[in-house]
């Protein structure tokens, strides 16, 4: 019996020996499995992020180097657009030192010899008339149009195409000036005209090469080369006395432009209405207090009245309405007033009236005192008007005569 229990322990014994080692077995295993293959993994993962910093550190350099040529290719490109620019100019010199060049269409000369606006004729028409650009600037201190400026960037020359329009326009003026001129087998004399015509036709161009001729033949001219600028920005204050409302800053503007070339003119010219002038608002500064007029000293001229306005904002208003009917009454020398961008006076501008807490009424441009002062055409007064389709086209009646 004893046999047979002790026989049973050892062989439980050996059993649960065995079972143990094959556990610790099947354990150290998984154990050498769990830790080769973490091994494994944390290797591959170094050697992915490795390779991950490399690329990175590659494309990094890469854009750095991209970012560092692209300035470079920037500027090496601006260096061959100037090159190629001042190539093109050193032929156009050439070219004018050579006469056998000057040949344009039909084998007629390109460039006009005529040297004055004022002798240019029938037979210059389609050819190019040189300026300087110190005389341009001499001629036009108000400012040279957009398109001008284009055409001699893109040609790179002061050469303006001598329009059939223009010698139109400028023999039609010359005859109301010099009524011996005029024939009555020849064309009707008008003293209003409007420039209209597509976008970038040159209705600029000839506008101020009509003030440049005006002014070669000893003419006063009041040149507003941007009419927009009246009916854009700024301050505005609704005038009591009048109703209208007043735009100072472009009303100090106008009248420092107008005294650029025509101040010799205006020292010469006495004032014929005395009327005070009214007062209105200064920009952003109000009323003044207690004083709604400033008087009009007997023997002042159209020079002091343009001071008056440049030196005293709250007149600079009622200043340019009071040239605009001092224009009307100079007999002297030929008054000419030529306005470009005209047709934005004859729609709303930018300003606006508050009505209610939440709703506003925009301002129409007659509503303005200086545009209501400048803009009719039904007077006996020289006048030139040129549309602009590039900018706001207004509702115009035809109340003077049109060339397209």
């Amino acid at each position: 019996m004893l046999r047979l229990i002790s026989r049973a322990a050892a062989a439980a014994a050996a059993l649960s020996k065995q079972r143990n080692d094959t556990v610790l077995t099947s354990t150290s295993i998984l154990i050498h499995q769990f830790f080769y293959s973490t091994k494994t993994q944390t290797k591959s993962s170094k050697k992915k992020q490795d390779d991950n910093k490399k690329s990175s550190k590659s494309k990094s350099k890469s854009s750095d180097a991209n970012s560092l040529s692209a300035p470079a290719a920037a500027q090496a490109d601006s260096a061959d657009d100037l090159e190629s620019v001042r190539a093109r100019a050193r032929r156009l010199a050439e070219d004018d030192r050579n006469p056998s060049l000057d040949v344009g269409p039909n084998h007629r000369p390109l460039f006009t010899k005529t040297t004055s606006l004022s002798l240019l004729t029938r037979k210059d028409a389609c050819t190019y008339f040189k300026f300087s650009e110190d005389e341009l600037n001499a001629m036009l201190p108000e400012g040279l149009p957009t398109g001008m400026l284009g055409e001699f960037k893109d040609s790179m020359r002061y050469a303006l195409l001598v329009r059939q329009s223009f010698l139109d326009i400028r023999d039609n003026f010359r005859r109301i000036v010099d009524p011996s001129l005029q024939s009555t087998n020849g064309p009707k004399i008008r003293k209003q005209i409007v420039l209209d015509g597509p976008l970038c036709c040159g209705k600029s161009i000839t506008l101020a090469m009509l003030v440049h001729w005006a002014r070669e033949e000893g003419w006063l001219v009041l040149y507003v080369p941007r009419g927009r600028e009246w009916t854009h920005g700024g301050y505005f204050y609704k005038n009591p006395q009048t109703g209208l409302w007043d735009t100072p800053l472009q009303a100090e503007n106008v009248l420092k432009d107008f005294i650029k070339y025509n101040e010799s003119h205006l020292r010469e010219l006495p004032c014929q209405i005395l009327d005070p002038i009214p007062l209105g608002e200064g920009a952003g500064v109000g009323l003044l207090k207690g004083v709604d007029s400033k008087e009009i000293s007997e023997g002042s001229t159209l020079f002091d009245l343009v001071q008056m306005g440049i030196n005293q904002m709250h007149a600079s208003v009622g200043v340019v309405v009071r040239l605009r009917k001092e224009l009307s009454l100079v007999k002297d020398i030929p008054v000419l007033i030529a306005i470009d961008q005209y047709n934005n006076w004859f729609t709303f501008s930018e300003y606006e009236e508050p009505v209610t807490i939440r709703s506003t009424r925009p301002v129409h441009a007659r509503e303005l005192a200086m545009v209501n002062a400048f803009r009719s055409m039904m007077h006996n007064d020289m006048m030139v008007g040129a549309f602009s389709h590039s900018t706001a086209v207004g509702s115009f009646a035809r109340t003077c005569h049109m060339f397209q």
